[in-house]
């Protein structure tokens, strides 16, 4: 009888320290980002601007496909002068009154993330910019290796589709395509 509660409460103690084994490799299955750059350009025939942050913030859900990033407008360093981030912040982006830009939604592919490899996938989801948020599927590449994950995406924003406006005098000298680079590192949770 003795020998049967033992085994019963190895049982039992078994059982639950796999449970727990488990759910906590089940909670593996978020990412936050660790470290990241978030660069964009305008290219004209007068003027290269460039800028980039490594404020992103965000999260990948592996088991659910979900995301969702934001950078802060603000966190933007390197343009070619103090007034040129100046008008980035107060006369384009209206930083004070549109804080962030941000990208959240699900990720279309159905690969598991949680392994090593590389996946070539598309994102679906809300991209706001500028107080207009637009439903957009950007495309990216995850190379996932010892339960880090690396991102990297590129994906244009027109300034016309998020009410961005550029004024006659500066026309030549900003882009109304600017380009964006994402590369990001995330680690589990």
């Amino acid at each position: 009888m003795v020998l049967k509660k033992i085994v019963l409460h190895a049982a039992l103690l078994f059982a639950a320290s796999s449970i727990s084994i488990a759910f906590a490799q089940s909670s593996t299955t978020v990412f936050m980002v660790k470290k990241s750059t978030v660069s964009f350009h305008s290219n004209t025939k007068l003027e290269l601007i460039k800028a980039s942050s490594t404020e992103l913030k965000g999260v990948i859900d592996a088991a659910k496909r979900t995301f969702a990033f934001s950078v802060s407008m603000k966190t933007f360093e390197g343009f070619n002068s103090p007034l040129q981030k100046e008008h980035f912040n107060e006369n384009y982006m209206e930083s004070d009154k549109y804080p962030t830009a941000s990208f959240s939604g699900h990720i279309i592919e159905e690969d598991d993330f949680t392994k090593d490899g590389t996946y070539n996938i598309r994102a679906k989801g809300k991209f706001s910019i500028h107080g207009v948020e637009q439903e957009r599927i950007l495309q990216g590449d995850l190379v996932v290796k010892n339960g880090v994950i690396k991102l990297t995406c590129m994906f244009t924003v027109f300034l016309s589709e998020h009410d961005i406006k550029i004024p006659r005098i500066v026309h030549e000298k900003l882009a109304s395509e600017i380009n964006v680079v994402v590369a990001a590192d995330f680690i589990a949770k």
